[in-house]
């Protein structure tokens, strides 16, 4: 069977193709009733743009990148499929590139990358995000960029985020809702923007209830497994051991886990264990892990559809932004402490 063409859609559309070709590549001025009816002859005759005839066509290359450094495979995992989602949808391919930034020629790599891949656009994702050499390369390359939860520059280019800040918050409250006044807190990357605002989060929670923010409660990780198993071992090795630990990732929740089962503390009826990201094995493991469901997915897709529709810009002028909301999801690994505490104190008016 021959392959359908642009001009089997233009037949069938009674236009010319010319007119299929702007309304497949997204262009202004066409009108709406023109526009369906192309769509329309496009899906049932299933047509599928050729990619390399349409980017020789036009100025766009019909490719988009994602850029990463992250040690996480349940959060690039997510951040992968909502990207591709987003691209298939709209004829697009996309190209995932790992990007160390501990390498001192970083720059460099990626402007060598740019130089042999034309790509529309490139999603950056934590920490990458904040890495200003990788911008400046990609604005001297003239490559659009949208950020995902960045921290620094905000106003240099657009971004999607969540408030993590407050989810943090939130999920703190719901250990201090259980019971728990002795809450410990396992830092993620501090090279993530990110880590910061859920540190912070879990801080004003705290205090909105009157309790101490301990520094023995505390304990750096690094947002991978063996990072959790490390903070977990020295969080949980005093005599006087916390009720609850918030990881500020979920792979890291798993470690303290881990760590909780070898000690002999049985989670949740000894130890309460709360996590950030709702990675799939926060579903599979025992007992299931409560942690908040950062949608990643769909900040991906957001990022994707931005840069493909080049909305980039809000009608300030200033780099366009999206905030998409979070979920505190309540499953098997957190309980009210052993002993209640009684003395957890209602919080601050305004927290």
């Amino acid at each position: 069977m021959a392959s359908v063409t642009i001009d089997d859609v233009a037949r069938l559309a009674n236009v010319s193709i010319k007119t299929v070709s702007r309304v497949l590549n997204r262009e202004p001025n066409v009108r709406p009733e023109t526009r369906q009816r192309v769509l329309a002859a496009a899906l049932e005759l299933r047509y599928r743009p050729n990619i390399n005839a349409r980017s020789l066509a036009g100025a766009r290359s019909y490719l988009l990148g994602i850029f990463f450094d992250n040690p996480s495979p349940g959060y690039i995992g997510d951040v992968q499929l909502g990207a591709i989602a987003k691209c298939r949808a709209e004829s697009y391919h996309l190209m995932v590139e790992p990007v160390d930034l501990a390498h001192p020629n970083v720059a460099e790599e990626v402007s060598a990358m740019l130089a042999t891949v034309r790509m529309d656009g490139v999603i950056l994702t934590p920490p990458v995000t904040d890495h200003r050499a990788v911008m400046d390369v990609l604005d001297a390359a003239g490559t659009p960029f949208v950020r995902i939860a960045p921290d620094l520059d905000l106003e240099r280019a657009p971004y999607v985020y969540m408030d993590d800040r407050r989810a943090a918050f939130e999920m703190t409250e719901h250990l201090i809702g259980l019971g728990h006044r002795d809450i410990a807190f396992v830092r993620g990357h501090p090279e993530h923007g990110a880590s910061h605002h859920r540190f912070e989060g879990y801080e004003a929670a705290l205090k909105a209830h009157r309790l101490d923010v301990r520094a023995d409660r505390i304990a750096q990780g690094y947002f991978s497994f063996r990072s959790g198993i490390d903070a977990a071992e020295k969080l949980l090795a005093g005599p006087v051991k916390p009720t609850a630990v918030f990881a500020s990732n979920d792979d890291m929740a798993l470690g303290v886990i881990s760590v909780a089962n070898q000690m002999g503390l049985s989670v949740p009826s000894m130890l309460s264990v709360v996590g950030f990201d709702d990675a799939p094995t926060a579903r599979f493991v025992w007992p299931s892990l409560t942690t908040v469901r950062q949608p990643m997915s769909d900040l991906a897709a957001a990022a994707a559809d931005m840069l493909i529709t080049r909305a980039t810009a809000g009608e300030d002028g200033r780099p366009a932004r999206r905030m998409l909301d979070f979920q505190i999801i309540v499953r098997e690994s957190s309980a009210p402490p052993a002993v209640a505490d009684p003395g957890v104190e209602k919080p601050l008016q305004g927290a």
